[in-house]
């Protein structure tokens, strides 16, 4: 059975910074990615790692945020600096197995204020 368990999330003021981890189990995952979503918004994707170490950003997180991948854990991590106001939302971690199924973890809050 795949499971997707975030966590790290919480209360931080602007400039902090938090670190996300998603704890994926059951299969072999190719691409991890994570995603946000703020209230009355559209989900946004914000990060991409391939198995590989091939990683992407969106526009708004690039040079802020780096995510990384501990193969042998399984576990992928949003490190996330420089954090603003509007980086607030749920975050969520997607793990694509190698035959192609994607499976959602429950999503961890993050709040930027003051």
């Amino acid at each position: 059975q795949v499971q997707l368990v975030e966590s790290g999330g919480g209360l931080v003021q602007p400039g902090g910074s938090l670190r996300l981890s998603c704890a994926a189990s059951g299969s072999n995952f190719s691409v991890m990615r994570w995603y946000r979503q703020a209230p009355g918004n559209q989900r946004e994707w914000v990060a991409l790692i391939i198995d590989r170490g091939t990683t992407n950003y969106a526009d708004s997180v690039r040079g802020r945020f780096t995510i990384s991948r501990d193969g042998a854990k399984n576990t992928v991590y949003l490190q996330m600096k420089s954090l603003k106001p509007e980086d607030t939302a749920v975050y969520y971690c997607t793990a694509m197995t190698t035959g192609g199924h994607s499976y959602w973890g429950q999503g961890t809050q993050v709040t930027v204020s003051t």
